[in-house]
């Protein structure tokens, strides 16, 4: 097909949603990859690569994720000072019991890009550990984690 142009989404064009998503009894990993998706914008017809195509995305209940297996007790995750003897690390249960959202952020933050535009994607999400949450007045849409 010659003369065939591809569409590339312009960051002035870009209408962002607001959606609320209650992660109460989702698998974590499975959830936060929706998540990232979101946040990415790939699930819109516009997504471009090097455009910041995403939504934002609040989400409820945090402290009631749920995780398979063994992982509340044996996955961990690590923080590291730069210092000699400066590794310090949680398990999911612990992360869970003190900050919920937290377990969240750094899951779906492991899947978006490394880079200025990633980092961009990630201040779009929102967790809160109840079902309150402070963006009402960006009307955002509640939507199922699984019918994406």
């Amino acid at each position: 097909m010659i003369g065939a142009r591809t569409y590339v989404a312009k960051r002035e064009s870009v209408e962002r949603k607001w959606y609320v998503v209650d992660a109460a009894d989702k698998h974590l990993g499975r959830f936060a990859a929706q998540v990232a998706r979101i946040l990415t914008g790939k699930h819109k017809p516009i997504y471009t690569p090097h455009v910041d195509t995403g939504d934002f995305v609040v989400v409820v209940n945090a402290a009631k994720i749920g995780l398979t297996g063994k992982k509340a007790q044996q996955s961990k995750l690590y923080r590291y000072s730069g210092y000699p003897g400066g590794l310090k690390s949680r398990t999911y249960a612990e992360t869970l019991d003190k900050n919920p959202g937290r377990l969240i952020e750094r899951v779906v933050w492991g899947m978006l890009p490394k880079t200025k535009l990633g980092r961009q994607m990630y201040r779009k999400l929102k967790v809160y550990p109840g079902p309150a949450h402070p963006h009402a007045a960006q009307r955002p849409e509640a939507m199922d984690a699984f019918k994406w």
